[in-house]
């Protein structure tokens, strides 16, 4: 690489801005924050706690002193410390034990007293374990899955995989009738895409899809 190019030079900015005079408070490149530095601020500094996503912006001389002496924790005490830690690990979002507030909601009213809470268990996965509580809502009967085959049959047919049976066959019928040589006077240009419907016809229809 030949480090005295022209091309390569074009890229060095900075530098380039620098000897060329540009003010350090031009909108694009700010000035160092540090007081009585008349340096470039090309370096973001945090403005602490209970300033997130503010910066101060500083040369490298300076920012290189901030950081040696910033610590976001100053002013707190020991506890406030170990509290704050512990909450960093859940992201200082709120918990709650299973069947308190929030967790859960509570039928009201006397009648309804001592009565456990109501859950959401569309997978019965609370029920199969013996979990006291009443569900909302009923659990839904699991779809049926689809294997690649069967998704790309559908595709062919232009169909959603929870197409019924009917469907298909109506699909089915109304490709063939497009794309049939008997249909298109003898062309039999679309015989690729008969043999295709043909084949997806059959491909649901072994599955118990048609």
């Amino acid at each position: 690489m030949n480090l005295n190019s022209r091309l390569f030079d074009k890229i060095r900015s900075r530098p380039r801005r620098a000897a060329a005079g540009v003010a350090p408070d031009a909108p694009d490149a700010p000035g160092c924050e540090h007081p009585g530095c008349a340096a470039l601020g090309e370096h973001r500094a945090p403005k602490g706690r209970g300033q997130e996503g503010q910066y101060f912006r500083f040369c490298l001389e300076h920012v290189r002193a901030y950081n040696q002496s910033y610590n976001y924790f100053n002013g707190m005490s020991d506890a406030a410390i170990a509290a704050y830690q512990k909450e960093a690990v859940i992201g200082h979002r709120p918990t709650w034990q299973m069947g308190t507030a929030g967790g859960g909601r509570r039928p009201e009213g006397p009648a309804h007293a001592g009565e456990a809470f109501v859950y959401d268990d569309p997978l019965g996965v609370f029920r199969a374990a013996g979990f006291a509580g009443r569900a909302a809502t009923e659990p839904q009967p699991p779809r049926p899955s689809v294997g690649p085959v069967a998704r790309r049959a559908y595709e062919t047919l232009g169909l959603e995989d929870t197409a019924p049976p009917a469907e298909v066959k109506a699909r089915y019928k109304a490709l063939v009738k497009q794309v049939h040589p008997d249909a298109n006077g003898g062309d039999r240009s679309f015989e690729d895409r008969l043999r295709d419907v043909i084949n997806a016809y059959n491909t649901l229809k072994a599955a118990g899809r048609a």
